[in-house]
Formats: C-alpha cells, structure tokens, sequence
C-alpha cells in the first residue's frame, strides 16, 4: 500500500463500521435514522446504507446526547435544533437547579398568601 493510499480517507461508511464506531448494534443506528431525519445515508446496488463524515458526525451528537448526557430523543431533537449541543453537564445540572429553586419559591409564595 502505497503512502497516498494510507492518507487517503474513506467518503463512505457501511452501517457496520458506523455501529463499531459507537460500539451500538446496527439496529440503534436504523432506529435513529428514523426518528432523526437529517440522517440519509445513500444505498449502493445492494441496498447497503452508505454514511457520509457529515452523517457520522451528527449520529456522534445524537450518541453524545442519548447514552452519555441522558436525553430522551424528545430532548436530544430539540438541542439538535437550537445547536446547543456543546452544552456540559454542570451547565446543565445549574440550569435545573435554578429552575427549581425559582419553583421552590412561587410555592413558598403561594403557601403564604393562603394562611
């Protein structure tokens, strides 16, 4: 194999290599391609699905948001739409912590107007 060979990257990935990549079953990635329409990939003769770096990428932020930041696909639609996925998690735990303080006090509020 030749130097330029080794370099050269591949433009398309079986669903095979996809699903090694993130360690996940072939069938989560068809799941995913049904519930996240912007994944497309291209079929050959055969049927086989063919990804694209572009595809890749988004099934990593699809990955990244379902099975290690915890969001329903619900969610992980949404953060995928507003382009928040750069969001951490302490970001995150804060936000939810301040909402609920914010409810903690209105019921406080709504306590003390009934007596």
């Amino acid at each position: 194999m030749s130097k330029e060979q080794e370099n050269t990257e591949k433009l398309f990935y079986t669903i095979s290599e996809v699903a090694a990549l993130f360690d996940v079953n072939a069938s989560l990635i068809r799941f995913w391609e049904k519930e996240f329409p912007a994944i497309k990939p291209s079929t050959n003769k055969k049927g086989n699905r063919l990804y694209t770096k572009k595809e890749i990428e988004l099934i990593r932020k699809i990955y990244e948001l379902v099975k290690e930041k915890g969001f329903t696909l619900l969610g992980a639609k949404e953060q995928l739409k507003t382009n928040k996925t750069k969001i951490n998690s302490s970001n995150v735990k804060n936000e939810v912590i301040n909402n609920l303080n914010d409810i903690k006090q209105k019921l406080i509020e709504l306590k003390d107007q009934l007596k």
